[in-house]
């Protein structure tokens, strides 16, 4: 391990209370490093009023089975006061596969909502406007292919461009390093995640282009600090790439958007996020020398650290939910997903995800922890961690960058050795009891808990089938080979490959069959193993 996790042997955590000698130590300077809300270096939020003016976007992540019922679970969210949609798609959209090819069987709509094709975001989003839903995707590989569909579904919604709001994952490094949807081989995939950035930021000024992730980091079971550095690396790596392709910083970084973990260690993981702030406003005024206060922003989501949550005595993550939560507004979070209290034992019910959006809505309007801005700014200790994270997060940035940079170190395994090791170690301290986990090493109770749990209908893929078969069977199949045909010649090329797909969604052309096509041109990668 490279860095040693924030608190961990230190003179003040060994005797359990900051003084202001800890922040002399380490040459803390108020106006330098903590400054005002909603100025440079934005350590205690990047907007003056932070909460007190606009509440954080109350998000759900959600997606299962059809799209018809996709489309029920949000609306049923909408209608209880939800903000924003958070989507779901299901193993074998994420790994560029129609429902009805044979590697997806058993996974049709298990995980997320089954999207093959533009009729499917129709339906997804029916009576939906897309400018009240601002969705946010969790896709990478065919990131670009989504967008595009999306793109499409604007002009059926007569929705100008500059007018669509939303967001799109994007992060193709982090599913190499931690979670494994993958399709191509890094370079080209980092010429899809750059083309979609081009792409917004000359057509698409409200669009998130990007969610650099660390959540899946973290979920995979990297520390805390390897969450922040491996991210910010997987950043910086596409801040280069669009630079690269002639697009001026400034053009593109305030589009810019993140997502990371809140998980239940309080204090921690505020810190975090005020260290994250901090780091992204240096690096982009000083490393790339973005010069509009927006390129500055570090603008993120949180969502609850699901690997935190437990099947045993699930309704004990009720609480784990509402410290989740807490975390990421004392951080300082821009939008949040609370997860369900049961999603370690399957897909959330109508119930349960409702009581996850009213664990924010009560702490949003009761709890008071929005009339304050940076209630934890000034505190020794928090003041200390976040400088401690910070410190550890360019650490880890460096030791990427010597070693040739983010491709690199994630095509010779070595980022995914050290989260694994991490995970292996947090393991370790679980099972010898070092590491606490209520209901699993302690306070344990032998009886089981009874919770009603969703059923995932094992008919979806049949259904899937016959749909995938009419749609096939109705468009205009001269039009769909013709536009795949322009497809592979673009992806031979070096030409923006946007335009040519949202041409190809028009068409009701699939995402297998655009993705068959980039396969027969980029070729699928296979990782190396960690050493």
């Amino acid at each position: 391990m490279l860095e040693q996790e924030p608190g961990a042997g230190t003179a003040a955590s060994r005797q359990g209370a900051y003084t202001p000698a800890d922040l002399a130590a380490r040459g803390f300077d108020v106006a330098r490093d903590l400054g005002a809300p909603g100025a440079y270096p934005f350590t205690r939020g990047i907007h003056p009023s932070m909460y007190r003016g606009r509440l954080w976007t109350m998000r759900q992540y959600a997606g299962f089975g059809t799209a018809a019922e996709t489309n029920r679970r949000f609306r049923y969210m909408l209608e209880r006061g939800l903000g924003g949609i958070n989507v779901a798609f299901d193993l074998p959209t994420q790994h560029g596969y129609d429902s009805d090819h044979p590697l997806a069987r058993g996974e049709v709509g298990k995980v997320g909502v089954p999207v093959s094709s533009l009729r499917d975001l129709e339906t997804v989003f029916d009576g939906i406007p897309l400018e009240q839903a601002s969705p946010a995707n969790a896709i990478n590989a065919p990131a670009a292919v989504i967008l595009a569909m999306y793109v499409a579904l604007a002009g059926r919604q007569g929705l100008p461009l500059e007018r669509l709001s939303g967001s799109t994952q994007n992060d193709i490094l982090k599913e190499f390093i931690a979670r494994g949807t993958y399709v191509f081989p890094p370079a080209p995939s980092l010429r899809l995640v750059t083309d979609v950035i081009e792409f917004c930021a000359g057509r698409l000024p409200r669009w998130n282009f990007i969610n650099v992730c660390g959540y899946h980091m973290r979920e995979a079971g990297s520390t805390l600090v390897q969450e922040v550095g491996f991210a910010l690396a997987d950043a910086l790596t596409y801040v280069e790439a669009a630079l690269a392709r002639g697009v001026p910083v400034d053009a593109f970084a305030p589009r810019f958007a993140f997502n990371f973990t809140a998980g239940t260690e309080l204090l921690r993981e505020a810190a975090k996020f005020r260290a994250m702030r901090r780091l992204w406003a240096r690096l982009m005024r000083e490393r790339f020398g973005a010069t509009k206060p927006a390129s500055w922003l570090f603008r993120t989501g949180a969502g609850s650290g699901a690997s935190q949550l437990t099947a045993q005595q699930p309704e004990n993550n009720i609480v784990r939910v509402t410290l989740n939560a807490l975390a990421a507004i004392l951080g300082g979070a821009q939008s949040l997903h609370t997860a369900a209290f049961d999603e370690a034992l399957a897909l959330p019910t109508e119930q349960s995800v409702n009581l996850a959006l009213r664990t924010q809505q009560v702490l949003a309007h009761e709890t008071g922890v929005a009339d304050v801005v940076d209630p934890l700014g000034g505190s020794y200790y928090v003041e200390a961690l976040t400088d401690e994270i910070e410190a550890g997060a360019r650490a880890l940035i460096a030791e990427v960058e010597r070693r040739g940079g983010m491709l690199a170190a994630i095509e010779s395994g070595w980022v995914q050795q050290q989260i694994a090791d991490a995970a292996w170690e947090q393991q370790r301290q679980i099972e010898a009891g070092a590491r606490v986990v209520v209901g699993v090493n302690r306070h344990v109770e032998a009886a089981p808990w009874r919770v009603a749990i969703h059923r995932h209908a094992e008919e979806v893929a049949g259904a899937r089938a016959a749909e995938l078969a009419a749609l096939r069977a109705g468009r205009d199949a001269r039009a769909v080979a013709r536009a795949l045909g322009e497809l592979e010649t673009a992806a031979r090329g070096d030409a923006n490959l946007l335009p040519v797909l949202v041409r190809a969604v028009e068409t009701y052309a699939t995402v297998g069959e655009m993705f068959d096509v980039l396969r027969g041109v980029f070729g699928e990668y296979r990782a190396v193993q960690a050493y």
